[in-house]
């Protein structure tokens, strides 16, 4: 099959890419590689990607999902046999600094993507939303069946908006659309503005850290091949060569994909801790606007339509992690 990766530099997307390449799959990865963090690191993913032993199976276009002339024509030009759409920009608290490019990117974008998919009949769109719909809600673990009208963030609201956007576009025009709110990914080759690189950076330098809602955050911290897994078995779950006798209901999804174990902060910090073989100075600050205290997933429904089972548990996926961070920073 020819798969389309958006946001293919990014944390999610070259993994994805580099997983569908390894099984057979054409990837067309798109990115606008833009600075909200280091581009280094951008390049230094799809450089991992292009040495690979699957490599040739693998093409990239420098470009943004808000390019609408752009991608119509790619789409056009590329008849897609599926979509995986992970660009965004990301971050909740960057989003009080900037949100217009939250609206450009996460907005527009998304519109852009359901266009393509639209006029070029792509058998099943599958993209990212976001744990952060999930906003004020208390009730745990986190249920697709919640109400999640009330976001706190202008992200987290993108997002929600991308969810009622495919769901019109499923109505109108029939276009299957599976959509993933993804709980606190972590692992090899992470976002620097998350906490797990965060904290990273600070243990090995002996730095110090601020530790929001003084500690008392849980998070469903959830290891890179997990999530991979989650996102492909999504993508497989229909059949991309034109029939969706695999699709089971509706043709609009959206599920939670989280490991189902939130962790204490500060025993992800302890783990860390151990793994860097280090301590660390911790600054207890008050919770952040637009931070949501706690997330957990419930991800019954992923397993229910794909056999989705979190394998990696927090201590073996901070270890991975550690034994990267050290490899790739000490270069």
């Amino acid at each position: 099959m020819k798969i389309l990766v958006t946001g293919a530099a990014g944390f999610i997307g070259a993994a994805v890419s580099q997983y569908l390449i390894n099984r057979g799959d054409e990837v067309v990865g798109i990115d606008n590689i833009n600075d909200y963090y280091d581009v280094n690191l951008k390049h230094a993913r799809l450089a991992g990607i292009k040495s690979s032993s699957a490599a040739s199976r693998f093409s990239f276009i420098e470009m943004g999902v808000e390019d609408r002339e752009g991608m119509a024509a790619l789409f056009e030009q590329q008849k897609f046999d599926g979509v995986i759409h992970l660009a965004a920009q990301a971050g909740v608290r960057y989003s009080l600094e900037n949100p217009n490019a939250y609206i450009d990117s996460n907005v527009v974008g998304f519109m852009n993507i359901l266009e393509g998919c639209r006029h070029t009949n792509i058998p099943h769109l599958v993209y990212a939303s976001s744990s952060s719909v999930y906003g004020s809600n208390k009730e745990m673990p986190f249920s697709e069946k919640h109400n999640v009208d009330h976001p706190v963030s202008i992200y987290a609201a993108t997002k929600k908006a991308n969810e009622l956007m495919a769901h019109t576009y499923s109505h109108l025009y029939g276009l299957v659309t599976t959509g993933l709110r993804f709980f606190t990914v972590y692992g090899p080759w992470g976002r620097p503005d998350m906490a797990p690189m965060k904290f990273a950076k600070a243990i090995s330098s002996k730095g110090s850290i601020d530790v929001y809602n003084y500690g008392e955050h849980r998070r469903d911290f959830t290891y890179i091949d997990d999530i991979v897994e989650g996102v492909v078995r999504s993508l497989d779950r229909v059949d991309c060569k034109g029939s969706n006798t695999n699709i089971s209901g509706d043709k609009y999804e959206v599920i939670n994909i989280g490991a189902q174990t939130p962790v204490h902060l500060l025993s992800f910090i302890e783990l860390m801790e151990k793994a860097f073989d280090s301590t660390v100075s911790k600054n207890l600050l008050p919770i952040q606007p637009g931070d949501v205290p706690d997330t957990y997933a419930d991800v019954s429904r992923l397993t229910e339509l794909t056999g989705y089972q979190p394998k990696t548990s927090i201590e073996e996926g901070v270890e991975k992690f550690a034994l990267w961070y050290k490899s790739y920073y000490s270069n």
